[in-house]
């Protein structure tokens, strides 16, 4: 070999190298193409499939928990990439901390599907890498990890069938599916086709969908509906002004006679126990429409604990009534900074929260008059606790009629994490059996019946409008509201035991 030809061979070998690599960190953002705005539902039956294909090629062990690693960093950048203006540059170290998680699963679909796998390899990987993917979003749903959002089931909140599995198994059961079929697809490649398990199963999944469409409970309407007015005052610069907007608006609601008012999450900046002339003027507002309002406060709480709190507070006709509830679950950096000692420095490189809120200890379920369907009881949620299914779940088991979400998502304006945020309160609507309003400040406000079908037109964010939703009431549990994440329990156990027998073997294997 020549001295060029051994330059040209080393130079292909260091090309293949760096190859695999950037190929795993973008294959990995392909399934941000699946979430709204772009909204390619159907995309997501196969968006797994170039990232498997790389990572089923790694040359060892050790370079597929690597290429792992970098197809969640991909991942998480892709599908959060709304977060970009808000924490610059800091994205890229959450984005390699939480994406050690897909090295693990980078390995075992390495380890299960590499070369030509066997009827046993496939019918594994079928079962396992699923599992996985779901161990991973189970792990990372944690609030102090980020949160549930970009849930790979989430994108499919407007398809019917999604939506009736969301009923038995949570947005786990859509999560699954499509990590599944991704799989069996990658299978068929690697074996050319031919492989009767992987043809076996998609047509499992299909008889599993059918059945789920066929047979399984869904909520009984009970005849009664409840009129919802959403007040959206839009992009507003200054708390007094947005303020003023808001009570114009819901002067515009009169005329509709709505049940209930649903100001959106920070519609104020006041405490109303601070305030009594703002909270005067509530009242007569709510005695004008003849409905109460629950209003958005974010403000510091005046007392010997003191604090910022974001709450959601009802106001009736002789004021606000006593019902609160504080916001649980913060959005972390956005309301807070984690161990803020050490990551305090990010505030300093983006706009992360400059002062970290308070948070409320329970969930509240509030009992609201109406005109004609008597009281009711209504679950509130604040923003990004709409994306915690258990939330929702906690708040329906404990008798709430109608889910109502407060949100501000004016910091992502221009992004797509309003189109996001909107489509998770169909996915809740479906998982709970209850409808789910939501009002936010700047868009997107919508509403969802008890099935997770569209209510009405939303309001999206070039809106400063009105709206009013009549929603239709519901009884019954779905299975997930009996169940609870029992699929993420099973995914979990499924891959610890094939973990512990795998480990078993190979320790045999040494010793002999």
């Amino acid at each position: 070999m020549s001295v060029l030809e051994a330059v040209a061979e080393a130079g292909a070998t260091r090309a293949r190298g760096w190859a695999a690599p950037v190929l795993a960190a973008v294959s990995g953002a392909l399934p941000l193409l699946v979430f709204p705005a772009p909204g390619w539902w159907w995309f997501g039956y196969v968006c797994l499939v170039p990232l498997m294909l790389v990572l089923r090629t790694a040359s060892s062990a050790r370079r597929a928990l690597l290429l792992g690693w970098l197809g969640g960093i991909g991942f998480l950048v892709g599908v959060m990439s709304w977060l970009i203006p808000t924490l610059s540059v800091a994205i890229l170290v959450l984005a390699a901390l939480l994406g050690l998680l897909w090295a693990p699963w980078g390995w075992l679909v390495w380890r299960l599907l590499h070369g030509t796998p066997d009827g046993g390899r496939a019918a594994a990987a079928l079962v396992l890498v699923p599992s996985g993917w779901l161990l991973i979003e189970t792990v990372r749903s944690w609030q102090y990890l980020g949160g549930p959002w970009g849930l790979l089931g989430a994108s499919q909140y407007a398809q019917h069938f999604a939506l009736r599995l969301a009923s038995v198994g949570g947005v786990w059961a859509d999560s699954l599916l499509l990590v599944a079929v991704n799989t069996a697809l990658v299978v068929l490649v690697a074996a050319w086709g031919r492989c009767a398990v992987a043809w076996g199963a998609l047509l499992a999944m299909a008889a599993c969908v059918g059945s789920v469409l066929l047979w399984a409970p869904g909520p009984r309407a009970t005849g009664r509906g409840v009129s919802v007015g959403v007040v959206q005052p839009g992009v507003i610069a200054t708390p007094e002004a947005r303020a003023a907007r808001e009570e114009l608006l819901t002067r515009q609601l009169l005329a509709a006679h709505p049940d209930i008012v649903l100001w959106g999450e920070s519609s104020l900046s006041y405490d109303l126990t601070a305030r009594r002339r703002l909270a005067g003027q509530l009242a007569a507002l709510s005695r004008q429409a003849g409905a109460d309002l629950m209003v958005g406060v974010d403000a510091e709480r005046p007392g010997s604990s003191g604090g910022i709190y974001k709450s959601s507070v009802v106001v009736g006709p002789d004021g606000p009534t006593g019902q609160v509830y504080d916001k649980i679950r913060l959005v972390p950096f956005g309301e807070y900074i984690p161990l803020r000692p050490a990551l305090g420095w990010i505030a300093d490189l983006s706009k992360a929260a400059g002062v970290d809120r308070r948070r409320g200890t329970a969930q509240v379920v509030m009992t609201l008059p109406t005109r004609d369907a008597g009281p009711l009881r209504v679950g509130p949620l604040i923003c990004f606790e709409s994306a915690f299914p258990d939330m929702s779940r906690a708040l329906a088991e404990r008798g709430a009629q109608l889910l109502l979400v407060q949100s501000a998502t004016s910091s992502y304006q221009d992004t797509w994490a309003p189109a996001q945020h909107a489509s998770l309160a169909a996915l809740r609507a479906a998982e709970t059996g209850r409808p789910v309003v939501q009002a936010t400040l700047t868009g997107v406000s919508t509403a969802y019946d008890a099935t997770g079908r569209r209510i009405g037109a939303p309001l999206g964010t070039d809106r400063s409008d009105t709206a009013v939703y009549t929603v239709p009431l519901a009884s019954g549990r779905t299975l997930y509201d009996r169940w609870g994440n029992w699929l993420p329990a099973a995914s979990v156990a499924l891959v610890l035991l094939w973990g512990l027998g795998w480990a078993g073997v190979n320790l045999r294997n040494r010793r002999h």
